[in-house]
This record gives structure tokens, C-alpha cells and sequence, in this order.
């Protein structure tokens, strides 16, 4: 019973103590101003910024006065999801544009000129949505339907992930010959 009997007079001391002291807690929270995390303005303006750079070059290319591909970072990793010779993962622009994007590119008779449908953003990624669409050199039309997820790094393409019809991809490839240099 003594046990019991100091429990309960430390219990009467100590949860007055435990209830005041939430009490403060609650009174300070509720003082200090709500405040967005010091990071939220800096996401937003990078957020904006990396839409304005993606933006502007995907108009750039539609207008024939740029390509797309400049804002990819030298060591850029680009994958083309699906399943056909050209899916995979390509490590750097050179392997990219000469496994990925030459073998369709030499094949197109005018350049793959693309129509943005919409640009989202969240964080440091950048997902476009778009046709293009092209001549290729047999004569033949060529369009097709894309998804690419940028992850940007300093205002540069550091990763891609490229979703599009790759049985139209091929059959580009397959059956048209590569312009002549």
C-alpha cells in the first residue's frame, strides 16, 4: 500500500505539471504564425522557371527555329519505355541521339514538328504531352503520341522518360530508307 499511496501522490504532482505544460504548447502554437515551409517559395519559382525553359523550347521546335534536345544535360539519362529495339536506357546525349533518335530522325524526310496538348509540373520533374508528327522519306505520314517525364537539374534535362507508340517508331525505321547525307 505505501507503493501505491506514493504513486498516487506523485501521480497528483506530476499530471498538473504534464497538463500545464500542454497547455503552453497549445497557447504557442496557436500564437505563431502559420508559415509555408522556407523551401515552398524557392519549389515555386523553380517549378515556374523549369516550365518556362521546357515550354519555350518545345515552341521553339514546333517553330522550327530550335530542338527540343538542347536542354539535355550531356551525362542525361533517357530511358524509351516499351518493348522493341529501341526501348531501353541510354546514358548521355550521344548514345541517346545516336541509338534512340537517329534512326527515326534519318528516316523523316521533313522534321517531327510537335503540338503540345499540356505541360505539368511537380517539384523538379516536367511531363509534356504531345503529338508530332512528320514526312517520312518514303512520302509517307508519321505521327505519334508522347509522354516525356524531365527531371531538371540547373535548367537542364539530368533524366527522361520517354512514352510513345514504338510499333509506329519501327515501322518508320523498317520501312524507309535513311535520307542521304
Amino acid at each position: 500500500m505505501i507503493f501505491t499511496s506514493q504513486a498516487s501522490s506523485q501521480a497528483g504532482i506530476i499530471a498538473p505539471t504534464v497538463r500545464s505544460l500542454l497547455i503552453a504548447l497549445t497557447l504557442l502554437a496557436a500564437a505563431t504564425p502559420a508559415q509555408a515551409g522556407p523551401t515552398s517559395a524557392a519549389v515555386a519559382d523553380t517549378e515556374a522557371r523549369n516550365e518556362t525553359i521546357v515550354r519555350e523550347a518545345f515552341e521553339r521546335w514546333a517553330t522550327g527555329n530550335g530542338n527540343v534536345f538542347d536542354l539535355l544535360a550531356s551525362d542525361v539519362r533517357w530511358t524509351i519505355h516499351g518493348s522493341g529495339p529501341v526501348a531501353g536506357t541510354y546514358n548521355g546525349v550521344e548514345d541517346f541521339v545516336q541509338r534512340g533518335s537517329t534512326p527515326l530522325v534519318s528516316r523523316l524526310a521533313s522534321p517531327l514538328t510537335p503540338d503540345i496538348h499540356h505541360i505539368w509540373v511537380s517539384g523538379d520533374r516536367v511531363i509534356i504531352r504531345f503529338d508530332a508528327s512528320a514526312t517520312t522519306t518514303s512520302g509517307a505520314p508519321y505521327t505519334n503520341q508522347f509522354v516525356w517525364i524531365f527531371r531538371m537539374e540547373d535548367g537542364w534535362v539530368a533524366e527522361a522518360e520517354a512514352f510513345l507508340d514504338l510499333v509506329a517508331y519501327e515501322a518508320v525505321v523498317d520501312s524507309n530508307e535513311p535520307r542521304k547525307q
